[in-house]
């Protein structure tokens, strides 16, 4: 079984140990205080509990810990302190105040003084825990207090009442003491002895409680990623975060048992969750087996019917089951197990037999009550695992219908794979009848919903499961369907060649005439699939030929289908008014029929063709409106709306809203479905220039796994231009050729994408040239500068030839000009006017760019001893990157200004603010988090947090990123700041 480190890595809980660490440092400045650590089992108290110790003992302080233990009902008297007491006694540095506290001794030695001697006692500890104190700031850990004995309770009482915590009569702080002590709170039941005193502490003003919630989902696959080595597959991570529910210790638990073979809950882990369930009286162990077979939640009248017990003794084991902390009340009169996996537990503690009878039960209750769309789910599994099929296979096609009415594509997925396994199962003439009902048309409908789940791999696999099942005798027009699917399958995963043989097939299986829905959808396919192979003038002619039969037979949809394609094909495609007007025409008619995946693909090609005729503040309302259409149908996880949201970061990337690009893409990333890591790319892009080269590696892990043509085409752009950022042309060339490669068509056709990949290249390439050329080795400039041939070759093919044949928009064109301008810079050094044209062809709505642009056109201009317009346009490069947080260009436009005296570099004036704020300040400007600057200045996160606040109030910024800017620009930071980082 794959192992798993022993100490787990800290993930997330960031809110909490700012609380803690700010516990500490008033601590350390003399103000004594307590928290009450509340968590379930396996939350992450003792591994939160760990980090503060850690972050405790760097500060200078000294940490003592005691454990209690689980001892039954003969419990040690002071166990915990007993344990703080013997670490103490051996601590050369505490010998001196240990001596002053006789008493103690005889503690340690196992007895604990007669009743006269316990309030002595109980001040010596105080005494010395204050005494402790005075020598160094101290840290009390106590573990576990739902284990603790009465008299370790009532000392604690006394501590944090009477004794360590208390002020002078003034009012001023007198220790240097924080206590923080853990217990689980699903242990607590009603009579539970620690719950008066907890309610007792509480109230006290120098304690307060902390409960450590269930980890976020993107949080425990953060730690189920970091706790293996090597790569997981996402739908392994996915299911333990399901299955976990934000509990560190079932991830972990969760995670060592993969691949083990267990199925269930891991047998560990199963036994810690059935202690507390084998505590139960014997009915209160029957009601939960049979909730457990019900689910995870169950109605109380739907219990009753099926455990069959008078209601009062059902009430007297849901109480106990309750005051155990096992069930949870939940609304509508419902009950559910407080964790899911300890549901799994019981219910695999069952006997098979036991299991059957109970699914068997539950499901002709639920039958009883009348077919409901909602429950046939719920039906169809009881009948399944009790092993009556028939109305299992005609429950799970109602729930498949359910779920495609309520726009649920990935439970439709779920429900028709369910029907497709019982099919065979199930007698002939017990099987649902009508029409659409057999095991091909199941399959094909399946592989719609995997489509429009995003799960593009599996439409394929069921689409040829279909086209396996239909042999060669069946109807020509099932035949031609199951075709034309599998062939637009195929164009989503990018194997674009056997989507045309398959479209060409199904083009053929059916005759144009007469007039046919199958040939038009079957051609409308074919359309799609030749041009993506660049058989642009078969697809005219089919487009044409089909647009009219769609129009004679009435089938809308296909008629907006069918203009998409050839506002694409025909004139200056979509970019022109002409191509936008037609655009718009299909977007109505797929609307008026209800076609949502044919007006999603109407809208993304609207968002695309302003955004490549350079009308980038028209592309955001489309962008909008198709996925706010997308998510009101559930599909925001097929393919359109998925370029939709890749499309939407990269005009807010384009369009210098850097900020709102990593706000949007933060907040989808935890809904994204495993192949649409790449909508991320605009972030990573702003990462890159904001100086994060783990970027690239997270751009890296995009290639993993099958091949994804635009998971590719981001991670080059990224790995690319992280190349050339760092100055290594040898790697920027070596990503811009492999990109290449995987992403030209099998016609030899190279991507619109490669003008940009060659220019990136070629800035590494030029700088490399230049450097040679200072250096006087004319020889490997000379090289260099021949790459450089190579690439704006392919630049100009590309850019000119462009999609379709049609030369690129603004946007290929501009990349072009800055492709022509660094290859000048690599043969001839700096050329001004080559650098200006690349300038103006960036004047679109272009941001960032045309900044990076400027400031290669100051140095030229540098070059040709033009100052005075170089420090223009080097002042205006900078104020761009400072603006946008871009740490590297903002370095090297400094470096440029200084170096060439340009201005003088920005210099201290008198700040307004703090020595403090200044620090700050600083590494603000390096991109360091609240954490970050809190352990570089030994402060808490919680207190950067407010010196950030004031340094964004004093500077008038909105955001961190505004700040450096405004900083940058008033000189309250010297340059040399950002080119360190």
């Amino acid at each position: 079984m794959p192992q798993i480190p022993i100490s787990a890595p800290l993930v997330g809980r960031n809110q909490e140990l700012t609380l803690l660490t700010d516990v500490l440092e008033r601590a350390r400045s003399g103000e004594a205080r307590a928290v009450l650590v509340a968590g379930d089992a396996g939350v992450g108290k003792t591994r939160v509990l760990d980090e503060v110790a850690g972050r405790a003992a760097r500060a200078g302080m000294s940490v003592l810990t005691g454990h209690c233990v689980d001892l039954g009902d003969v419990g040690l008297p002071y166990l915990p302190f007993t344990e703080v007491l013997g670490a103490v006694s051996q601590d050369e540095r505490f010998a001196g105040a240990f001596a002053a506290y006789p008493v103690l001794e005889r503690l340690l030695g196992g007895g604990s003084g007669d009743s006269g001697g316990r309030l002595r006692l109980f001040e010596s500890i105080a005494g010395l825990l204050a005494d402790l104190s005075d020598i160094a700031p101290l840290l009390l850990v106590l573990e576990d207090l739902h284990w603790a004995d009465q008299s370790s309770r009532d000392l604690l009482r006394f501590l944090l009442s009477r004794g360590i915590l208390q002020r002078s009569a003034g009012g001023t702080p007198t220790h240097r003491l924080a206590v923080l002590a853990s217990y689980r709170a699903d242990d607590l039941h009603r009579r539970h002895p620690l719950r008066p005193l907890l309610a007792e502490l509480v109230r006290l003003p120098a304690v307060e409680r902390l409960e450590l919630r269930p980890m976020a989902d993107g949080e425990v696959a953060r730690l189920v990623r970091a706790l293996r080595e090597g790569p997981l597959p996402d739908t392994t991570v996915r299911r333990i975060v399901e299955r976990a529910e934000g509990n560190a210790f079932y991830a972990e638990e969760l995670l060592a048992a993969t691949g083990s073979g267990e199925g269930g809950v891991p047998s560990g882990l199963a036994d810690v969750l059935l202690i507390r369930f084998e505590q139960l009286s014997d009915t209160a162990q029957q009601v939960l087996r049979t909730a457990a077979v019900a689910g995870r939640r169950v109605e109380h009248d739907l219990l009753r019917d099926a455990v069959r017990l008078p209601e009062e003794e059902l009430e007297g084991a849901l109480r106990e089951a309750i005051g155990r902390q096992l069930l949870v009340p939940a609304e509508g009169d419902t009950y559910a197990f407080r964790h899911a996996l300890a549901r799994e537990a019981v219910y695999a503690d069952l006997l098979p037999g036991e299991r059957a009878r109970l699914h068997g039960a539950f499901a002709r209750l639920l039958d009883g009550r009348g077919h409901r769309g909602e429950s046939a789910a719920e039906r169809a599994h009881h009948y399944r695992e009790s092993h009556d099929l028939a109305p299992a296979l005609a429950a799970s096609l109602e729930a498949a219908d359910h779920a495609d009415r309520v726009g649920a594509p990935a439970e439709e997925l779920r429900h028709l794979e369910a029907a497709l396994d019982l099919w065979s199962a199930v007698e002939p003439s017990a099987r649902p009848s009508g029409e659409g009902v057999d095991r091909v048309r199941l399959m094909l409908r399946a592989s719609a919903a995997a489509a429009h789940a995003g799960e593009l791999h599996r439409a394929v696999s069921l689409t040829r499961a279909a086209l396996a099942g239909v042999g060669q005798e069946a109807d020509s027009e099932l035949g031609a369907r199951v075709r034309y699917t599998l062939a637009g399958n195929l164009m989503s995963v990018d194997n674009l060649t056997a989507a045309f043989a398959y479209s060409s097939e199904a083009l053929a299986m059916v005759p144009a005439d007469p007039p046919s829905r199958t040939w038009v959808w079957a051609a409308a396919t074919h359309v799609m699939a030749a041009r993506q192979v660049g058989e642009n003038e078969v697809a005219l002619r089919v487009a044409r030929q089909a647009l009219g039969t769609a129009e004679q037979l009435g089938v809308p949809d296909a008629q907006a289908d069918l203009l998409i394609s050839l506002a694409v094909l025909e004139g200056g495609g979509r970019r022109t008014p002409a191509g936008r007007e037609r655009l718009r025409q299909a977007r109505e008619l797929a609307r008026e029929a209800r076609n949502t995946p044919v007006e999603m693909r109407a809208l993304f090609n609207l968002a695309v063709g302003c955004f490549e005729s350079g009308h980038l503040d028209e592309c955001l309302p489309w962008l909008t409106e198709g996925l706010d259409r997308a998510r009101r149908a559930g599909l925001l996880s097929s393919p359109y709306p998925m370029e939709m949201r890749y499309l939407h970061l990269l005009v807010l990337y384009t369009l210098g809203r850097w900020d709102d690009c990593v706000s949007a893409a933060n907040a989808d990333a935890d809904v994204l479905p495993a192949a649409g890591g790449y909508t991320m790319a605009p972030a990573l892009y702003v990462a890159l220039a904001r100086g994060d080269f783990r970027a690239a590696d997270r751009a890296g892990a995009l290639l993993e796994g099958p091949f994804d043509w635009m998971a590719t085409l981001v991670a080059g752009i990224a790995l690319t231009d992280a190349a050339a950022l760092r100055g290594d042309a040898e790697d920027a060339v070596a990503r811009m050729r492999s990109t290449v490669a995987a992403l030209t068509d099998d016609m030899g056709a190279a991507p619109h994408v490669t003008v940009r990949l060659a220019t990136l290249a070629l800035s590494a390439v030029a700088d490399r040239a230049c450097d040679l050329r200072l250096k006087g080795d004319q020889a490997g400039a000379g090289r260099w500068a021949q790459t450089a041939g190579e690439l704006v070759e392919l630049a100009r093919a590309t850019a000119v030839q462009g999609e379709s044949g049609i030369p690129q928009g603004p946007e290929g064109q501009a990349w072009l000009a800055r492709a022509e301008a660094e290859w000048l810079r690599a043969t001839s050094g700096p050329d001004a006017e080559a650098w200006a044209t690349a300038v103006a062809a960036f004047d679109f709505g272009d941001v960032y760019e045309p900044a990076r642009c400027r400031l290669r056109y100051a140095e030229a201009l540098l070059a040709a001893d033009r100052r005075e317009e170089a420090a223009t346009e080097a002042r205006a490069a900078r104020e761009v990157f400072a603006r946008l947080g871009a740490t590297v260009l903002l370095g090297q436009a400094d470096e440029l200004i200084r170096r060439g005296r340009l201005t003088e570099a920005p210099t201290a004036t008198a700040s307004p603010l703090t020595a403090r704020e200044q620090d700050v300040l600083r590494l603000l400007a390096l991109g360091r988090s609240n954490r970050q600057i809190g352990e570089e200045l030994f402060i808490t996160g919680k207190t950067a947090s407010v010196h950030v606040s004031n340094i964004l109030a004093k500077l008038g910024a909105a955001s961190r990123t505004e700040a450096v800017a405004v900083a940058y620009r008033e000189g309250l930071i010297a340059p040399e700041t950002t080119a360190r980082g």
